[in-house]
């Protein structure tokens, strides 16, 4: 009898082909698994407030993707992101809370219910329709807060917070008819910046730069525009033309620390000719 020993490069190829035909309930086993006896030493160690880190990380590293319009690392995050919402779901598993079969029956029921124009026999037939519905239905959920900003995630990043309590109380009518009296708020809380300054008071120089973020966000909302992704977007920009400074002041054999700040801002201009 002759024994055919195959080969380790096979072995791994037969694997990676079985990974590649895996469904959703295959994935759900291997977070099962992976926290089982037999499991992985760091994933059995993991708490729900341990795993938090990784959940938000693995958001803004899909949100990066995106903003590079990177269809394969978009699908990639998009991975990583959904098993940690698997991995989740384990550990609330074995605390006999919920499984992620709960977690899609309850999102599929919120889904369903929230559009009976799709669903069912309701006539909505505009979003401002739909947002009329909408307002009454989150009553009916028990979703009617106390105030009419309620129901913001205080985690949420400040400018994005700022950006929904915002539209929040532009619903119920506290709000500015036009943006020209926004920017006159703008000026008043930079005057009121620079007399905090000039005090030298540090609770109020806080207090005041606060102010004009928030107003800035007003400014953000009147013209339709996510402050939290324009920032975003700014401090990319930033980022790519700072590199290509420190780049070519290298090439020229030179520091960037050692160069004045004319010689700097020829760079600087030079990177923002190339960047448009």
């Amino acid at each position: 009898m002759i024994f055919i020993i195959p080969d380790p490069s096979d072995i791994i190829l037969s694997k990676f082909a079985i990974l590649m035909t895996m469904n959703f309930e295959e994935l759900v086993n291997i977070a099962s698994k992976l926290r089982g006896p037999n499991g992985c030493p760091w994933d059995k160690e993991q708490t729900r407030e341990s795993l938090r880190p990784f959940l938000v990380e693995e958001f803004y590293e899909l949100i990066d993707a995106m903003d590079t319009n990177d269809p394969e690392g978009i699908k990639e995050e998009f991975g990583d992101l959904l098993f940690q919402i698997v991995l989740q779901s384990q550990l609330s598993k074995e605390e006999g809370q919920f499984d992620i079969n709960d977690i899609i029956r309850g999102i599929a029921h919120k889904m369903v219910s929230r559009h009976p124009h799709v669903f069912g026999d309701k006539d909505l037939k505009t979003s401002d329709d739909v947002k009329v519905w909408w307002a009454e239905h989150k009553k009916n959920e028990g979703k009617n807060y106390a105030s009419a900003i309620d129901g913001v995630p205080k985690s949420l990043p400040a400018l994005l917070r700022a950006s929904r309590i915002q539209k929040k109380a532009t619903e119920v009518g506290f709000d500015w008819e036009r943006i020209e009296d926004v920017f006159a708020k703008l000026d008043e809380e930079i005057k009121e910046l620079k007399e905090a300054l000039d005090k030298k008071n540090h609770r109020e120089i806080e207090e005041e730069l606060g102010d004009i973020f928030f107003v800035l966000v007003r400014v953000a909302n009147f013209i339709n525009v996510n402050p939290e992704d324009a920032l975003r977007k700014t401090m990319n920009k930033f980022s790519q033309r700072f590199k290509y400074m420190e780049k070519e002041s290298l090439e020229q054999g030179r520091r960037l620390a050692d160069m004045t700040l004319a010689e700097m801002d020829v760079l600087w201009n030079q990177a923002k000719n190339k960047s448009g």
